[in-house]
């Protein structure tokens, strides 16, 4: 037990000595945080808890890029309408999927099961609606006159609403080869009519782009508006069984669009970089209210006209939802990774899958079978109702800022959860990056993989523990230590000195503690210096940046241009700024050298330190030399020239006073005042006769200061 217990000591020492000393710990438990990893095969609850997901079966691909709508008949059969070719189909219960038809346009937009089983097939651009027989035998049923027709519903008396773009009209269709005219049901002042749903009681709803509305219109046909979204489209509505309307609204209108590209391929995580920790809290989440800057949002409206908003996002696209036979909420279908999630009337979310697909195009069910397509490519699967026999999750790649040291790995699980690591240092995770290696240890463990920036686990179920259930998973890591970067130094002018400000009251406790006060809701923000007119006082300022994070302290050095050693000035100053009394210095030209150390973080042998050397400054305590020259009269007019000399600077001003009044300007003789050796002509009437007192006082560039008198008579 006791070379167990030394073995350990040995191994942390290791572990430490390679690294900064203060460890790091990577915690992904949040729902937030478990969502910006990959899920393959297992669902992710409204907790954030991981488990084996229902299976996806791909039933048929179509080898079009898009499947823009769907339909299931009464046999079970689902039929699916694609672009960019314009072509229906039919997948039967059994799996067997063959083309049921070709139709003119490029895009079958819209699908729907008349009563008597036919399809009815709306196209666009340049569109119609098709029926189509059992047979697949396609013939026009009605020709809209329209650009777009997005949307297709039979309603409970057995006509066909039909929604059109760019007009945004909506037909109802009760015979073939009806004319527009008789047909028209209502001209709307939006654009597009999206999507169209009917209920049992003879209602139809309508949601458009680009102004959002959802319209209902009851069986007398007069519309009534239910729902004036700030989103631009609305996208899909679909009937719950309690007779709740469930609407899904985008930021962005679809109506032109093309499905988002692949997702991100294997092992292509996002990076996320963390905190010490004790670091700042998350900022909260906004309101699934507050719809600024929103995707899409899912809202339900109750039978009584009351609507909520279920669920919204600033990051997630949806593209379909599906209304449970439960009445209990909807599934939502994205546009990100491909996506299924599950939003209840609470306005809970979970995951209940992850496709490989781009974007999932509609949701259908028929009794217990339900349905999903995709686009990017076309394809029809069936969901559940099984559970995969073996999933996995990759949580995103962690960005250690600097190569590390991983030292262990833990995680709260049941049912047996197999975590394995690797690691590399490319962003994206390739095949320059590790091999997965197995976490060996129950419920925690040494992590195996190398020395690397980035970092990535994935937990693996299995059937044999279909209870297996995961929660939260936890890694320590060491960032190699980097040295610190002094990244400039600010000279201030002469006799501006800087004075140290006093810091904000702080609990002595929670420095005691170690935790970082912004875990107190405390911002500390450094105090900057106050600045102080000090005679002959130099003063210098500077930036300081440690890639780890470590507090830093400086000691500063100074040396006269011309010798080799450095004098120590200040020693363990945690200010970035220091003045110095330039009268305590000989007339000269110096440089300062400031020192950062990252010691106050680090071990006796292990700290780094990072410099740099100012840019040259005088020292210039000297006052300049003036002299008198000899006064001339020349009528009522005196002239009087001052001669002055520097050593250590150049001259900058001169001014002049008359028997003890104001202080007047006065411009060297060449017209500037800019070198070390100048003239300064006086020129001042004498009217009556009597003695007259020039003085003259003239600066150099560090401000010092020099006369000399001249006495005229008259």
């Amino acid at each position: 037990m006791k070379n167990s217990f030394l073995c350990l000591l040995f191994i942390l020492f290791l572990f430490f000595s390679a690294s900064s000393a203060e460890p790091q710990i990577w915690t992904v438990s949040s729902r937030a945080d478990i969502l910006k990893g990959d899920a393959r095969n297992v669902s992710i609850d409204a907790n954030g808890a991981v488990t084996l997901a229902p299976k996806l079966t791909e039933v048929y691909k179509t080898e079009q890029p898009y499947i823009w709508s769907s339909a299931i008949d009464a046999s079970g059969n689902v039929y699916l309408g694609t672009g960019g070719d314009g072509k229906v189909f039919k997948v039967t219960p059994a799996g067997s999927g063959s083309l049921f038809t070709d139709l003119a346009e490029l895009n079958v937009t819209a699908l729907a099961i008349g009563q008597n089983g036919e399809i009815f097939a709306a196209t666009s651009p340049d569109g119609k609606v098709y029926k189509i027989d059992s047979g697949g035998k396609s013939s026009v049923y009605f020709d809209a006159k329209e650009k777009y027709i997005w949307s297709l519903a039979v309603m409970s008396d057995g006509g066909l609403a039909v929604g059109t773009g760019e007009s945004g009209k909506i037909y109802r269709v009760r015979s073939a080869n009806a004319t527009p005219e008789s047909s028209l049901l209502f001209d709307t002042s939006d654009s597009h009519i999206i999507t169209l749903a009917a209920d049992k009681t003879g209602n139809l709803y309508a949601g458009t782009d680009s102004n959002g509305l959802v319209l209902r219109f009851g069986p007398d046909g007069k519309p009534f508006a239910l729902l004036d979204s700030p989103l631009r489209e609305i996208h899909e509505v679909k009937i719950g069984p309690d007779g709740s309307v469930y609407v899904l609204a985008l930021g962005e209108s679809a109506s032109a669009a093309t499905p988002a590209p692949s997702p991100t391929p294997s092992g292509e995580s996002r990076s996320v970089s963390v905190s010490r920790p004790g670091g700042a809290p998350e900022p909260p989440q906004k309101s699934r209210y507050d719809l600024t800057g929103a995707k899409s949002a899912v809202y339900r409206i109750l039978p009584d006209g009351g609507s909520d908003i279920l669920w919204s996002s600033p990051t997630v696209t949806g593209f379909s939802i599906h209304a449970h036979q439960t009445g209990r909420g909807v599934l939502l279908g994205t546009s990100d990774k491909g996506r299924i999630l599950n939003i209840s009337n609470e306005g809970r979310e979970s995951l209940i899958l992850q496709t490989d697909a781009s974007q999932v195009s509609t949701i259908e069910s028929q009794g217990s079978n339900l349905y999903a397509t995709s686009s990017n490519q076309g394809r029809l699967f069936k969901i559940g109702p099984d559970t995969v026999a073996e999933g996995s999750f990759e949580s995103a790649v962690l960005d250690a800022k600097a190569v590390a040291s991983w030292g262990r790995i833990w995680w709260r699980a049941s049912g047996g959860v197999q975590v394995q690591t690797r690691s590399g240092n490319t962003e994206k995770a390739d095949e320059t990056w590790s091999p997965w290696a197995n976490v060996t240890g129950t419920n925690s463990g040494q992590v195996a993989s190398p020395r690397a920036r980035y970092f990535q686990w994935r937990a693996v179920f299995k059937s044999s523990t279909s209870s297996a259930l995961l929660n939260e998973v936890s890694t320590s890591y060491l960032p190699r230590n980097i040295a610190p970067e002094v990244l400039s130094i600010q000279i201030l002018p002469t006799n501006l000195g800087l004075l140290t400000n006093p810091p904000p009251q702080l609990d002595p406790n929670i420095e005691l503690s170690g935790l970082d006060p912004q875990a107190f809701g405390i911002v500390v923000q450094p105090v900057p210096p106050r600045r102080a007119f000090q005679r002959a006082a130099r003063a210098f300022q500077w930036t300081a940046e440690d890639r780890n994070g470590d507090k830093l302290i400086y000691d500063v050095y100074y040396r006269e241009i011309g010798e080799t050693d450095y004098k120590l000035l200040r020693e363990n100053i945690s200010e970035n700024f220091v003045t110095l009394d330039g009268q305590s210095l000989a007339d000269g030209r110096y440089v300062v050298r400031v020192v950062a150390k990252d010691s106050p973080e680090n071990p006796s042998g292990q700290m780094l330190t990072g410099e740099r050397v100012s840019e040259p400054f005088d020292i210039d305590n000297s006052q300049p030399i003036v002299t008198a020259g000899v006064p001339q009269v020349n009528g009522n007019l005196a002239r009087v020239v001052f001669s002055a000399n520097d050593k250590a600077s150049y001259l900058a001003r001169a001014e002049y006073s008359v028997n003890g009044g104001p202080w007047m300007a006065v411009f060297a003789e060449d017209g500037i005042s800019d070198s070390a050796d100048e003239r300064y002509p006086v020129e001042l009437p004498v009217k009556t006769s009597g003695e007259y007192v020039i003085t003259l006082k003239v600066f150099d560039a560090s401000g010092n200061a020099g006369n000399a008198r001249a006495v005229v008579k008259r």
